[in-house]
This record gives structure tokens, C-alpha cells and sequence, in this order.
């Protein structure tokens, strides 16, 4: 029996929303993934590593499926931020038993760590990179591998909910944007590769919980803030099917110039 609107929000503005584990959205919403998988790419760099950060980590999910990919080899030290206190809680008890170390600290803040400190520095999606912190911690030769989201991610369905964004703002996390400020903080971008990914929502539960989780695509979203058109997106999903968008994401590999050595 199909369930009703009421039902479907009431289930979607339940669901917990700590940590980055999307397994709730199997059946519900679908997304591509890009082609190079970031995740098992982490892993191959961390089982090289002697000594590495991830940044914004979330509930550590995904370093914890990269160090299980590397395992048994692991950097000797190992360190994680997160910004948002529940998922420092979960990220704690996630990627203890890996040996790492969860620094509760914010987003915008400059970085809790020694010039030089890492030689692997990784990030998927994050905020917005500090390129010059991220240069500061890396030892020189080290490397920032990360998974950013791109320009105008989502946008069919942040626009169906705040209508028509400016250019300026569709152009927001351009990659090219990001390669000059890696440039200019001293970083060589040695690649730099981008995708544009379905996303599919089959229900407006899913849709309600992901705008509740990814809080950045429609700021302030509650569900009575928007119930005439989460109403009107239910509609057209039970006529029409799934509402489709797009993500876009881009991955970055970043290195830090070694010191070059004195000419006697």
C-alpha cells in the first residue's frame, strides 16, 4: 500500500543525521559515484604513510572503510578533525581502535597541528579548503589527496526549494577557483579531474532527510518551513517517478614542493 505524504515526512524528519553513513537512503535515493573511488584510493596513499590527517571528517566513516583497505599497514600516526560534536563522539569510537586521534575543532578555525606535522593530508567534501593550513601541515613532498563537491551540486533540487541561484553562486567551489588558491598557497596541483553524477530520490522521505543531513544545500530547511513544496515534490514523484539532480565532484591531488637541497 503506498504510504502517504504525512507518513513519508514524518519518517524522513526522524531519521538521525549525525555521522556521513548514507546506508539509511538504500532504496530511497541513488547517487553515482565517480569513476576514480576516492575511498580505495585513500587507502592505497594511507598504507604508504607514515604520518596522516583527515580533515572534516564527519562520523569517520569513510577513513575508517580507507584504513581497513590498508590495513595491516597504517600510518604510525594518525589524526582526524571534525567540527560538529556528535559526529566527534561517533568518529572517536569509530576510528579508535585504528589508533587515531579525533581533534574537535572548527571548520574555519587554522589547524591544531605543527608546521610539518604530515606527510598525507586527506578530505573528502569538505567546507571550504584552507589552502594555506593545509599547506602548513604537510612536510614538504606530502601530498593533500581529497574529493571536493563541485559547482552547482544538486541544484535541481536546491532550486526546486529557493528557486532560480544566481551565477555567482552556481559557480561557487569552481575547480579552477581552487586550483589558484592551492597554487598561491605553494601547493603543485598535479591532478585535478571532475564529474557530473545522477542523483535520484524516489521518495519525499529521502528527500527530507537528505536536505536535513547535507544542511548547506537549503539553509534553515524544516519540514513546516517547506511543506508546500515538499507537498508538491511528492505529487510529482508519485506521477512522474523519481526527481532526478545531479552532483557534481572533483578530486584533487595536491603536492607540497620538497625543499630543495643546498648547493654546497
Amino acid at each position: 500500500m503506498d504510504r502517504t505524504f504525512e507518513e513519508l515526512v514524518a519518517e524522513g524528519a526522524a531519521v538521525p543525521t549525525d555521522g556521513w553513513d548514507f546506508s539509511w537512503f538504500a532504496g530511497r535515493a541513488t547517487e553515482e559515484r565517480p569513476e576514480w573511488g576516492y575511498a580505495r584510493s585513500a587507502g592505497e596513499r594511507l598504507a604508504r604513510a607514515r604520518a596522516a590527517l583527515d580533515l572534516q571528517t564527519g562520523g569517520g566513516e569513510v577513513l575508517d572503510f580507507a584504513l581497513k583497505r590498508a590495513a595491516p599497514a597504517r600510518p604510525t600516526v594518525l589524526a582526524a578533525t571534525e567540527g560538529w560534536p556528535p559526529n566527534v563522539a561517533r568518529a572517536t569510537a569509530l576510528l579508535a581502535p585504528h589508533g587515531a586521534v579525533v581533534v574537535a575543532a572548527p571548520d574555519t578555525a587554522p589547524l591544531p597541528f605543527a608546521d610539518a606535522s604530515y606527510d598525507l593530508v586527506l578530505s573528502r567534501h569538505p567546507v571550504t579548503p584552507d589552502w594555506p593550513e593545509i599547506a602548513r601541515v604537510l612536510r614538504p613532498g606530502g601530498t593533500y589527496f581529497a574529493q571536493h563537491v563541485g559547482p552547482a551540486s544538486a541544484f535541481e533540487l536546491v532550486e526546486y526549494f529557493l528557486g532560480p541561484q544566481s551565477e555567482e553562486v552556481r559557480g561557487g567551489r569552481d575547480p579552477e577557483r581552487e586550483r589558484a588558491g592551492a597554487e598561491a598557497a605553494g601547493l603543485e596541483v598535479e591532478e585535478l579531474r571532475t564529474a557530473r553524477l545522477r542523483m535520484e530520490f524516489h521518495d519525499i522521505a529521502a528527500v527530507v532527510h537528505f536536505l536535513r543531513k547535507v544542511i548547506w544545500m537549503v539553509p534553515g530547511f524544516t519540514v513546516e518551513r517547506y511543506e508546500e513544496r515538499l507537498r508538491a515534490l511528492h505529487e510529482e514523484i508519485a506521477v512522474g517517478g523519481p526527481f532526478v539532480a545531479h552532483s557534481t565532484r572533483q578530486l584533487f591531488v595536491a603536492r607540497k614542493p620538497a625543499v630543495a637541497e643546498a648547493v654546497a
